[in-house]
């Protein structure tokens, strides 16, 4: 284990002051990792799992570079949604190379939206050779509502909890039914009519796709496929988000062949929610990140690119 350094950084994005946190690795360190945070949401990341994340990177000779993008956490500016973060990430990597001037490439590491972001990004910047995805977030009216019906009221039938609030009477019916009959909705309409978006969703930054703009997973699928570095996904078990991304996967051949791919290396946590909140389920997620650093990328700093007979 290395004795690590963290150092306070600030850097400009168009004017508009980022700070970061830089956790140096070895001295020879060639490859770091960029942790982009997914809204809403800060540098420190939930469960403090990005400070924590950080760390473990450092300590294995890592290192690793957290911030705040535009309007996130203490960073100035103004937030514009999680798919206008290019200039922001590009001014974090410009930070990091000049903070650990050895550094030949970057990973992207980012949980939810900054998955997406992610996808967006990487294709266009040759200075990055890795993806570390978790929980990916390409959601559409009518794919949540799927994912609802699929995976939330067919486990909620047989849930004794459920039963129970019945024979109290604390169930009401007609709420639920109201619900699920709004999702069946959706789904019916294919999600063409009466779209909308949920608080949460507005909070967050999560915009309504443009008027003859493809559809989110067809735009990340459009950067999975123009990014040619590794990529390590991981999806918990007990996440909607997740079971989204599932659906979609399953029910795009596209997908299914970026994803069957030997650069991209996939890791299902089925216990695990969409933070990961225990202490077990960061650590092996730090775990499978590290490791996939080391051998799944042809080792620390490795130029070697992705092809068909390393997985």
């Amino acid at each position: 284990m290395i004795a690590h350094q963290e150092n306070p950084l600030i850097f400009e994005c168009e004017g508009a002051q980022l700070p970061g946190v830089l956790h140096l690795g070895a001295s020879g360190a060639t490859r770091g990792v960029l942790i982009v945070v997914g809204g809403p949401q800060y540098r420190v990341g939930s469960h403090r799992q990005f400070v924590l994340l950080a760390r473990d990177l450092a300590q294995a000779g890592i290192p690793a570079l957290r911030f705040d993008y535009r309007g996130m956490g203490d960073a100035e500016g103004e937030f514009a949604g999680f798919e206008q973060i290019d200039a922001d990430i590009a001014a974090a990597v410009d930070a990091f190379f000049t903070g650990v001037p050895g550094l030949k490439d970057v990973v992207i590491w980012g949980l939810c939206d900054a998955a997406s972001a992610a996808l967006f990004y990487a294709w266009r910047d040759p200075r990055i050779a890795g993806l570390v995805l978790l929980n990916p977030w390409l959601r559409t009216e009518v794919g949540a509502a799927r994912a609802y019906l699929r995976h939330y009221y067919l486990a909620r039938l047989v849930n004794p909890d459920l039963w129970r609030k019945i024979g109290r009477g604390e169930f009401s019916f007609a709420t639920a039914l109201r619900s699920l009959l709004a999702l069946v909705g959706q789904v019916w309409r294919g999600g063409r009519v009466g779209s909308s978006q949920s608080a949460a969703e507005t909070a967050a930054g999560i915009r309504m796709p443009e008027p003859n703009q493809p559809p989110l997973p067809e735009r990340m699928a459009d950067g999975l496929q123009r990014f040619k570095g590794w990529v390590l996904l991981i999806l918990s078990g007990d996440d909607l988000t997740a079971a989204e991304f599932r659906d979609a996967v399953k029910a795009s051949r596209r997908w299914r062949r970026l994803l069957a791919q030997p650069r991209v290396t996939v890791q299902e946590f089925p216990a695990a929610n969409h933070t990961f909140s225990r202490r077990d389920w960061r650590d092996q997620v730090a775990a499978w990140t590290r490791e996939w650093l080391v051998d799944g990328m042809g080792g620390p700093g490795s130029s070697s690119a992705p092809n068909s007979t390393r997985r």
